[in-house]
């Protein structure tokens, strides 16, 4: 009786291999990962920050940070007194008597103070001397007692300075203040007159081009190509000054005045069409020979092979570019102001926020709210197209 020997099946054998590959592979697939969820983070840390200073009270968000937006913090506060008609008389002292609140509860007083200049040069429970023989003391949870020789005089208390513990505040003041700000309705829509057609026309214009550059023989097509490219390195910057020139002299001749939606759809044309040409050339020249040949054979034109073929399989790239296009146009401020102007007709969304922080900038805490008011549509067009997005940029790379 012979002995059998048990060998190992191809299949045990397969996953055997598999495992010993995946163990030797995991200390790069982990740092790999790794990687890769550091920058997510890096990335979407100060996004995270902004949507939540956005909800912030604002005197808050001027003194700390959004890491400590969960935790009470120091603030130096202003409260009157009592008018001058609840005033009493105690062995010949005029008094004012009360207590300072934080949206309407006591709060924990850290120091205090009479004057703009020292508002926290009191600890509580001294007793600060006033001048003209007052004195102003203040306990820790806010009650003030204020004397003075002479009655009180006014319609309005005196005021007293005080520094004070204040509980983290959320609400949606910031976001109240610029969705309510005058001319913000009209500035949105004027930024969609603006992004639409400036996202449309160099689509159609780079479509066409890209169709000729990839499947037409003519003289001179790797030069085009080759300028397309250049053209793509050159700062806007430079640009802008004699575009906006050339466009008032034609404006000028032809009787069109400067200041229109013509203009500003022009320049952002012209800016983004290398993008769009380069961008879709290298995805339609990679579409298969066979189905453009086939085509051809077939007796089709140019125009219908593109309008029925080229175009249907190039939704992609299409979506790709309206992405960076949209998203270019849509947070433009510079173009905007150069041809548009900063008058109440034509004012887009990003210059009437800027409006809205004042000639100082004294304002700016609303900036956390603009900007995610700012980003909704935008938010919007990416989530709907974003699955097009890799396919289409990547698409034609690798042939």
């Amino acid at each position: 009786m012979t002995d059998k020997i048990a060998t190992p099946s191809a299949g045990h054998v397969s996953k055997a291999a598999f495992s010993l590959s995946k163990l030797r592979r995991s200390p790069l697939t982990l740092l790999v990962h790794l990687s890769v969820l550091v920058i997510v983070i890096l990335w979407t840390l100060p996004t995270a920050g902004l949507f939540i200073s956005s909800f912030r009270d604002k005197d808050q968000l001027a003194l700390t940070g959004w890491w400590t937006s969960l935790t009470n913090s120091e603030q130096n506060l202003v409260d009157r007194t009592g008018a001058p008609d609840s005033q009493i008389q105690e062995n010949g002292v005029y008094v004012l008597t009360g207590q300072v609140l934080v949206d309407g509860k006591p709060t924990q007083v850290q120091a205090f103070g009479f004057s703009s200049r020292a508002p926290t040069a009191y600890k509580p429970g001294d007793v600060a001397e006033m001048k003209n023989g007052g004195s102003l003391s203040m306990t820790t949870d806010g009650h003030y007692k204020m004397t003075s020789l002479k009655p009180f005089k006014g319609k309005r208390g005196k005021r007293v300075f005080y520094t004070a513990i204040v509980p983290p505040k959320f609400g949606l003041d910031n976001y109240k203040e610029v969705l309510t700000a005058e001319g913000i309705g009209r500035s949105f829509i004027n930024s969609l007159t603006v992004t639409i057609p400036a996202t449309i026309i160099p689509i159609l214009i780079a479509a066409y081009a890209a169709y000729a550059l990839s499947w037409m023989k003519m003289p001179g097509r790797n030069l085009l190509i080759a300028v397309v490219v250049g053209l793509l390195v050159v700062p806007l910057q430079m640009s802008l000054i004699p575009l906006l020139r050339l466009y008032n002299d034609i404006g000028a001749f032809f009787g069109v005045g400067a200041k229109t939606y013509l203009g500003i759809w022009l320049a952002h044309t012209g800016f983004g069409l290398p993008l769009a040409i380069y961008l879709l050339r290298n995805y339609i020249s990679s579409l298969p020979r066979e189905i453009i040949e086939s085509a051809r054979v077939d007796g089709a034109t140019d125009f219908e092979i593109f309008m029925r073929i080229v175009l249907p399989l190039s939704f992609p790239a299409l979506a790709s570019f309206a992405i960076f296009q949209f998203l270019w146009v849509w947070n433009d401020l510079l173009v905007a102001t150069v041809f548009l102007g900063t008058g109440e007709e034509h004012m887009v969304l990003t210059a009437r926020l800027r409006e809205l922080l004042g000639s100082r900038g004294g304002n700016w805490e609303i900036l956390t709210a603009s900007a995610f008011v700012s980003i909704a549509v935008p938010l919007g067009v990416f989530f709907t197209l974003q699955r097009y997005l890799v396919r289409g940029l990547l698409s034609g790379s690798v042939k």
